[in-house]
């Protein structure tokens, strides 16, 4: 079974900084690949950006330009580093693998924008 542990949520003010980090318990290259999810509440989850094991990266609109995603090989750790952050994306944000037939999750960790 994969584990994928995530933190950095936490409370900032709107314009302000946060970086998520996404720790898997087994090495990145198992997944094809990995990714950000995340959820407000009262919506569905929607995906906010996605890394390949060939450093293809994918963003959601809301986030391309603020939102930068990478990955620490060594550390089969995946990062979400967000700037210049606005209230509405204030949501749980989850951190998720891909697999052959089978997808992963991490168990969220909230991210708060003050006004």
């Amino acid at each position: 079974q994969v584990q994928l542990v995530e933190s950095g949520g936490g409370l900032v003010q709107a314009g302000g900084s946060l970086g998520l980090s996404c720790a898997a318990s087994r090495s990145w290259f198992s997944f094809i690949a990995m990714g950000w999810y995340r959820q407000a509440p009262g919506k569905q989850r929607e995906l906010v950006a996605t890394i390949t094991t060939g450093d293809s990266t994918n963003y959601a609109a809301s986030v391309k330009g603020r939102f930068t995603i990478s990955r620490d090989n060594a550390k089969n750790t995946v990062t979400l580093q967000m700037n210049s952050l606005k209230p509405e994306d204030t949501a749980v944000y989850y951190c998720t693998a891909r697999g052959i037939g089978v997808d992963y999750w991490g168990q969220g960790t909230q991210v708060t924008v003050s006004s």
